[in-house]
């Protein structure tokens, strides 16, 4: 029956989220979240929608209008030249896009290789359809991506597909044309479908944002996850979408679709209908503003002494950082045999600082912690104050 589902772990940061509710005014530097408003766009459009009455069933795949503006978008904007409205499935999320991808890819068994560090939900998804996740190691040194040939010699013959996610949480990584041309050209030789995570694809502060469905022969055997959650600061309202040229495996994907949540909710389609319709100047706004927060983050790590050190992130909005070895000699490095999580709680506990252990993320990811510095900046330079208080005997 539904034993494998006592195999699928819960992530460590619904703990930390436990942890964080009982911290008088944190920092809540722990949640992958922004702190900007959504944009008018947005609101007016559920505004209007709520008054004429726009409450009742829709189409199980999404709205017309949105999918045609979607498929539009994937065009013009991410350069797949061949996407049609008809690929395209509304979502409840990027994460019931993920979701719903591995439940219409997968038979029992496949393995799927994923980034170690990876978000930890991707890899309990691919347990509830009752896959394998296979951790392939990103390195820090070539600023959070693959080696090829790592990547290459995972691949067995159980292997089904690859996911990629980039920029990448929670490390900001990106991947570069070389490396997606690398993993395509995989893909192509051993027969293996794509698993595309875009959500971070317009917080991208250097380079270009590739999606290798643009690549030859990629769209065919890619599948696209998107989300307007974190372009347009609207996390809480619970809108994505994931596209599938393939008619069998997109037939599955909407009954999974339809047998979860029958359709999206109505009011906040018509939201991403005034997103896709009204200005992008948001998007970009949103982006310059990270990129100084982002900037002002790093700053205050570098006063730290040595505490935690890293390169600023290309993409996402996540500061993966290394921590100090030093610190396990400590009191925020004792109780516990992982250093990311000791100092994860010693950070709450006495700085009242939100963060996440890197090694919730996969083996790869311990000796890190992750912060979020997508909060306003007054929140961001608290947080730092308070690791300098903290951490006052090593500044």
């Amino acid at each position: 029956m539904a034993a494998y589902l006592d195999r699928v772990p819960w992530s460590g940061i619904i703990r930390i989220r436990d942890m964080m509710y009982s911290v008088k005014d944190p920092f809540r530097l722990d949640q992958g979240d922004v702190s900007f408003d959504a944009p008018a766009t947005v609101k007016d459009a559920m505004t209007r929608a709520l008054a004429e009455n726009r409450t009742h069933y829709l189409q199980s795949t999404g709205v017309p209008r949105l999918r045609e503006l979607i498929a539009a978008k994937l065009r013009t904007k991410n350069g797949i030249a061949g996407a049609e409205t008809d690929h395209v499935t509304v979502t409840n999320g990027g994460t019931h896009a993920l979701y719903t991808a591995f439940q219409a890819l997968l038979e029992p068994g496949d393995e799927v290789l994923v980034p170690d560090p990876v978000w930890p939900p991707t890899a309990s998804m691919i347990q509830t359809a009752q896959g394998v996740p296979v951790g392939v190691p990103l390195h820090e040194s070539l600023e959070w991506r693959y080696e090829i040939d790592e990547l290459r010699r995972a691949i067995t013959p159980k292997t089904r597909a690859i996911y990629i996610n980039s920029p990448h949480n929670p490390t900001g990584g990106v991947l570069t044309r070389a490396d997606l041309e690398a993993i395509a050209e995989l893909a192509r030789e051993r027969n293996l479908w794509i698993v595309a995570d875009e959500a971070y694809e317009d917080l991208l502060y250097e380079g270009e944002h590739v999606s290798i469905a643009t690549l030859p022969g990629m769209y065919a055997r890619t599948l696209l996850m998107y989300t307007f959650s974190k372009s347009y600061a609207i996390t809480g309202l619970r809108l994505g979408y994931l596209v599938i040229e393939d008619p069998h495996l997109r037939d599955r994907a909407q009954k999974v679709v339809l047998y979860t949540t029958s359709n999206v909710s109505s009011i906040v389609q018509f939201g991403g209908i005034g997103a896709l319709e009204g200005s992008q100047d948001c998007v970009g706004g949103f982006r310059e503003e990270l990129r100084a927060r982002r900037d002002l983050f790093y700053a205050g790590i570098r006063e730290l002494d040595g505490v935690f050190s890293g390169t600023p992130p290309k993409g996402a909005f996540y500061a993966f950082v290394k921590i100090d070895p030093a610190l396990r000699a400590t009191d925020a490095g004792r109780g516990n045999p992982s250093l990311s999580w000791a100092v994860t709680e010693h950070l709450i506990k006495h700085g009242r600082i939100g963060c996440v252990p890197g090694v919730d993320f996969g083996d790869t990811g311990e000796n890190h912690i992750r912060f979020a510095f997508g909060r306003e900046r007054a929140e961001l330079q608290g947080a730092l104050d308070a690791m300098k208080v903290l951490f006052g005997a090593r500044v």
